[in-house]
């Protein structure tokens, strides 16, 4: 029988990025969708779930996870097909890309960035090599290489000297013990105002909120733990962070195997939740507190669980209390774990929407032919 397939461990870098694409959801749906995907399988959640997750057929699971073990994280795009042949070479090209990813400093210009204009005007009169383009077919260049302008960011590295042995630590019970493997973590904080999001709506009419000056609700915090086995998600609200509340939620999560056997629960190293009484209570119930690496909570599997709940609990929404929020936070958690997704229906769904691309002759993330 063959292995399962995984995605392979990820580094800091990776796994932040994917991190926040999940979190924040602001960026193309297919890069979120894949995102969700390659996070997931590096926690350890099987195929099935993560199909299950995403709506997806289980092939393309395994297709993206597949891409990512063999090309990193440009598996979030797919491959393109199509377009008119280049008429600048391909050496213009990577010189056009050295170029502007190249500090004007070190190039003896006296600024510290590149607009379009001067840096067409610097490959047009240069001592290396001339490459003469319109400001417009550059900036199309520099997309079709994936360079875009963007603010200057800091990165946090693990410094963990553990950071191995934990993360094998991590791989290992997900591997071995996937039905006595349970991830912990708190999501926040949740406020009381009109949250940004997306929705359906008549084209330029979109949903309006409205604007709040005066929040006195404070915030709260979810504490969610999530079973890898079953494949379900459960948590609480709570008013803040704390020992207490960690440990409460910990106790949930034995009641789920109360049959005494060891535990492997997945959390990251906020103080709250490696207390003096947590680890006294874990040691005598049999609860292996898996830690994540300082910097790397993305090695958590709850972290792409989050993603689907800010997408359809917290944003596009006006609660207009907490008790309100959490009812609908909890809702969904039931309907989530309900699975009423039924793979017949999606199998429907799918066949569905492949009639009517190949009638529009359409391909996702592709646009639609224009008549001639």
């Amino acid at each position: 029988m063959a292995e399962p397939v995984r995605a392979r461990r990820l580094s800091d870098h990776e796994g932040q990025t994917l991190q926040r694409l999940v979190r924040r959801g602001k960026h193309d749906s297919i890069r979120v969708r894949r995102a969700l995907i390659i996070m997931a399988s590096a926690g350890g959640t099987p195929v099935t779930a993560i199909a299950r997750l995403v709506a997806a057929d289980e092939d393309t699971v395994r297709d993206v996870i597949h891409a990512f073990n063999e090309r990193g994280l440009s598996a979030l795009d797919p491959n393109w097909a199509g377009g008119r042949p280049r008429r600048i070479t391909s050496d213009d090209e990577d010189f056009i890309v050295a170029t502007a990813t190249t500090r004007p400093e070190k190039l003896q210009r006296p600024f510290t960035r590149w607009s379009i204009r001067k840096l067409a005007a610097y490959l047009a009169d240069n001592p290396t090599r001339i490459v003469v383009v319109g400001r417009e077919r550059l900036r199309q260049y520099l997309r079709e290489n994936k360079i875009s302008f963007q603010r200057t960011r800091t990165w946090k590295e693990s410094t963990d000297p553990a950071r191995e042995a934990k993360l094998d630590r991590i791989e290992e019970v997900t591997s071995r013990f996937p039905n006595r493997c349970f991830a912990f973590d708190q999501f926040g904080p949740l406020s009381i105002r009109p949250q940004p999001g997306s929705g359906w709506a008549p084209e330029a009419r979109p949903e309006r909120w409205p604007a709040t000056y005066r929040r006195e609700h404070g915030v709260r915090y979810f504490h969610g733990c999530y079973s890898l086995g079953d494949d379900q998600l459960w948590g609480v609200v709570r008013t803040r962070k704390s020992g207490a509340n960690t440990l409460a939620a910990l106790k949930s999560i034995r009641k789920a195997r109360p049959d005494g056997a060891p535990i492997y629960v997945i959390l990251d190293n906020l103080s709250a939740n490696t207390t003096p009484a947590i680890r006294a209570w874990a040691a005598a119930n049999r609860v292996e507190l898996c830690l994540t690496p300082t910097y790397a909570s993305w090695a958590n599997p709850i972290e792409a669980q989050f993603g689907p709940v800010r997408t359809f609990v917290i944003s596009n929404s006006h609660h207009p209390n907490h008790t309100v929020q959490t009812r609908k936070l909890q809702a969904y958690l039931r309907l989530r774990n309900a699975n009423a997704r039924h793979p017949d229906v999606l199998d429907a769904q799918r066949r569905e929407r492949a009639r009517i691309r190949s009638e529009k002759q359409r391909r996702w993330g592709r646009p639609a032919h224009r008549a001639a």
